[in-house]
């Protein structure tokens, strides 16, 4: 507890609310488009020290959407996609539903929205918007919270 000579010293700080996904800076959706080229660390081999050898060498995996595997106990290969937005930061996305037709320099809507299975992914691309064409044959679920954006079936 506080003497009132310390109040007066130092006044009591408001406690400051932390966004959960920064790089739309308070905007609902960004517009962003997606980078063309993804580079993720896939294993590291240690050579031995040997004449011209350097200590670690890195094998990278290069795709415009690569897959990522999500923590235990599940088991998938979840769609992401790095997204340069319009607020200037590079994200990983994820995209939802079933197939997509995403490709490099596709331009696309993120929302905020992490993915509790996949660290460091806070961010949902809306399908049925831009380039991102809606999920097909989906019958229920079809707005579901800015994710599918699927047409009612006739």
């Amino acid at each position: 507890m506080p003497t009132m000579k310390q109040l007066i010293r130092n006044t009591r700080q408001p406690i400051r609310n932390v966004t959960k996904s920064p790089a739309l800076r308070g905007c609902p959706q960004r517009r962003g488009t997606c980078t063309r080229v993804y580079v993720r660390l896939v294993q590291i081999h240690r050579l031995r020290q040997k004449k011209g050898n350097i200590g670690d060498r890195y094998m990278t995996y290069l795709s415009t959407f690569p897959t990522i595997t999500p923590k235990k106990p599940n088991s998938a290969l979840r769609k992401v996609a790095r997204v340069r937005l319009t607020s200037g930061f590079e994200i990983t996305a994820y995209i939802p539903g079933i197939g997509h037709n995403l490709q490099e320099h596709s331009v696309v809507l993120v929302r905020g929205g992490r993915v509790k299975d996949l660290p460091g992914v806070r961010y949902h691309i809306v399908r049925g918007t831009l380039d991102a064409v809606g999920v097909k044959d989906r019958q229920q679920g079809r707005s579901s919270a800015l994710s599918y954006g699927a047409k009612k079936p006739k």
